[in-house]
């Protein structure tokens, strides 16, 4: 596309590259998508040059040839409760000074012109070169959704630090119940990118340091202050054990759905009487029973529920696998649903394997039960299950005993794998990294 075809030269404002892409083109990073904002230019200048319209609430469209959006430049105004309670004005006379200053950190409140010129009258070139993470105006304390952002954000940065003055505004949200306002879609697409980023344990850390956390997931706020046995986790409290295992998420850079899990695997710690501590008996169904609950409050998706379930229920058995014989296996792979679902298991495993590791001094610390489970997940799958079928139809079995001579040929094949195993699975769930006769985890 030349210049000459380009929609954007035919308007008579101006057009100037905003928000993230200029803040990654500073750091040096590479940005995946471009954001534009247009001055002294109207909506029906937009729609004659090409330019499809996307926005609901604002004057939002969308390049016919690149896709990038193009919003005009617009003010907002307070006019009521939550993310959705502002008025917005777009009209030619907006400047671009204007629609910078309702944005929410410094960092993203810059602007670039054709030339490479930067426009910057907020100092967000000076906070990024300090790690500093700065509202632009009091403003920000008029929307929920800035502090989920300010989060997210020291969730991708992990060397920048919220300017105090901030995160007082943030404490300002939460207790003028502006937080509980925010929609479950909202909060979800927010907790959801931030556990995504390069540090996902500091987005819960900043959410607790403004008070955030105990609003928007109380299950996962009460696990600070419950301890644990030292003898299984040196790190002791419950909220500081979850900090390391979503930080092993991150190293090993697994799914979504892995790190939901691992944010939901430990609730039911936080419902354990005082008085049975350091123990955590029967935490397992607590947690899967807790995590289902959050799951339909903030509605998130299938794939990250299920795999929550499974890693809640059987994260202590996983552990303590390594002595399992071949019933108790078959019957572990197959409340996993592994037989059925060998993809969802393998991050089970890796779940498992980022819970074990986050623990002081164990990070590095091999994790032998994957590597068991998936061996006897393969040495059950590897059985040719169509001559059993055959067989067992020529001896006149049909329905359910079809499966269980199929069930049998998978538990004759472990049989054979574990070679004569011991079967702990019904005993209480232990430590991940200890020998299977080891005393049970409290």
């Amino acid at each position: 596309m030349t210049q000459l075809d380009d929609p954007a030269q035919r308007l008579s404002g101006r057009c100037y590259r905003v928000g993230g892409c200029v803040r990654d083109a500073l750091l040096g990073r590479a940005s995946v998508d471009r954001d534009w904002v247009v001055v002294g230019s109207s909506p029906e200048e937009m729609l004659a040059a090409g330019f499809q319209p996307v926005g609901k609430d604002f004057p939002v469209f969308l390049h016919p040839h690149t896709r990038e959006e193009y919003a005009l430049a617009r003010t907002e105004r307070k006019s009521g409760r939550g993310y959705h309670g502002f008025t917005f004005h777009a009209a030619p006379e907006v400047t671009l000074e204007q629609d910078l200053a309702r944005r929410d950190l410094t960092i993203n409140a810059m602007a670039m012109a054709d030339d490479s010129t930067l426009i910057d009258p907020f100092q967000g070139a000076r906070d990024l070169r300090d790690g500093v993470l700065r509202h632009v105006s009091p403003a920000f304390a008029e929307d929920p959704v800035r502090l989920l952002r300010t989060a997210r954000f020291a969730a991708r940065f992990n060397t920048f630090q919220v300017h105090p003055d901030t995160l007082n505004l943030m404490r300002q949200l939460v207790h003028e119940g502006e937080v509980d306002a925010l929609v479950a879609e909202r909060v979800w697409q927010e907790l959801s990118k931030g556990l995504m980023e390069a540090h996902p344990a500091r987005i819960l850390q900043v959410l607790k340091d403004c008070g955030a956390l105990n609003r928007l997931l109380p299950e996962v706020d009460r696990l600070w202050g419950v301890p644990q046995s030292p003898a299984h986790h040196p790190e002791v409290d419950t909220g500081e054990h979850l900090l390391m295992v979503l930080n092993q998420c991150a190293k090993a850079q697994t799914s979504l759905a892995v790190r939901w899990a691992c944010l939901m695997h430990d609730l039911g710690k936080g419902s354990t009487p005082p008085s049975q501590w350091p123990r955590h008996l029967g935490h397992e169904q607590r947690s899967a029973k807790l995590a289902q609950q959050v799951a339909d409050r903030l509605k998130v998706g299938t794939e990250c529920r299920a795999l929550a379930d499974v890693v809640a229920r059987e994260h202590g058995h996983i552990h303590r696998s390594e002595g399992l014989g071949a019933q108790a296996i078959l019957r572990l792979l197959e409340r996993c649903d592994a037989l059925r679902r060998p993809q969802r298991f393998v991050e089970v495993l890796q779940a498992c394997e980022c819970d074990a590791k986050g623990r002081q001094g164990l990070e590095d610390r091999p994790y032998l039960p994957r590597t068991r489970l998936t061996q006897a997940l393969t040495c059950a799958l590897s059985v040719n299950t169509e001559p059993v079928v055959q067989r067992a139809v020529a001896q006149g079995l049909q329905g359910p005993a079809l499966g269980l001579a199929v069930r049998q040929a998978r538990l004759e094949a472990l049989q054979a794998f574990t070679a004569g195993a011991s079967d702990p699975l019904e005993q209480t769930p232990g430590d991940p990294n200890a020998a299977p006769d080891q005393s049970p985890t409290p």
